[in-house]
């Protein structure tokens, strides 16, 4: 199939999480246009079975495929850890697709850490996919791995900048797996939106490492290789969720100032 570089780029997540990604995205390439997907029906992904994962991400990737997407970001840590290759395999050559986990580790391999903390949902967290690309890149890095299951539905229902957050983060993060981490992987493209809670937690001592500038920069530089940098005017972007939820537009417009037209759509039957 032929590419255009005026074609959208497609991204999608199981909530509001994946807009941190697509908000540096919109910083980084001003010029692209985004179609954005959050599986509100299905959220959250993390405590999914692997098989309900790769089910939801091919029937969305399917979607974005047929929005004519000429790229598609996997914003999701969960889907990236546990249906990536799945996609890549079953969609084989008929459109680019990327993840979030590999830019991070990629990104994390050209530092000098070696106590590496990693929070995230139980799916990417029990898959072990962080860990796993961070040694194949140094066998000698430590690397502490801790679930925070509460934190999804938290931020999905609003609950950020408060005592109730700010409880369920010191509950986690007070784990002992956490002593002496040299930097934090938010592991989860929904941390982001308390990443000034959990980095005020560690007093301000340790590098916390959200995907999204990572991710954009490494989204550039395979556009750029492809030669589908859009080079003219964007479009519009458009915002697609499976099931409307209370805080899914409050929260895009933290990222988004322009009006946001969500449209519900329903593909599982």
């Amino acid at each position: 199939m032929k590419l255009l570089s005026s074609q959208p780029i497609g991204i999608f997540d199981s909530g509001v999480g994946g807009l941190t990604v697509a908000h540096a995205i919109r910083q980084l390439l001003p010029q692209e246009s985004i179609i954005y997907f959050g599986d509100t029906a299905h959220l959250p992904y993390g405590d999914k079975s692997a098989k309900s994962i790769i089910y939801y991400s091919k029937k969305i990737t399917g979607f974005l495929i047929k929005k004519k997407c000429k790229t598609i970001l996997v914003a999701c840590n969960t889907a990236s850890a546990l249906a990536f290759t799945d996609l890549v395999n079953f969609f084989d050559k008929k459109i680019q697709l990327v993840n979030v986990i590999d830019p991070v580790t990629k990104y994390i391999g050209k530092s000098n850490y070696k106590k590496i903390g990693v929070i995230g949902t139980k799916g990417t967290i029990n898959s072990g996919a962080y860990e796993k690309a961070l040694k194949k890149n140094n066998a000698e890095y430590e690397v502490l791995s801790l679930a925070t299951p509460l934190f999804v539905p938290m931020i999905e229902e609003g609950f950020i900048y408060d005592d109730i957050s700010n409880a369920i983060i010191r509950s986690y993060l007070s784990d002992k797996s956490m002593k002496n981490i040299e930097t934090l992987i938010l592991g989860c493209t929904h941390y982001p939106i308390i990443k000034n809670q959990i980095t005020k937690f560690f007093n301000f001592n340790i590098d916390v490492i959200d995907s999204g500038r990572i991710v954009a920069e490494f989204l550039k530089s395979i556009l750029t290789e492809r030669n589908l940098l859009n080079t003219g005017k964007s479009q519009k972007d458009q915002f697609y969720i499976s099931d409307f939820t209370p805080f899914f537009e409050k929260i895009a417009k933290m990222f988004f100032e322009d009006a946001i037209n969500l449209k519900k759509i329903d593909f599982w039957n």
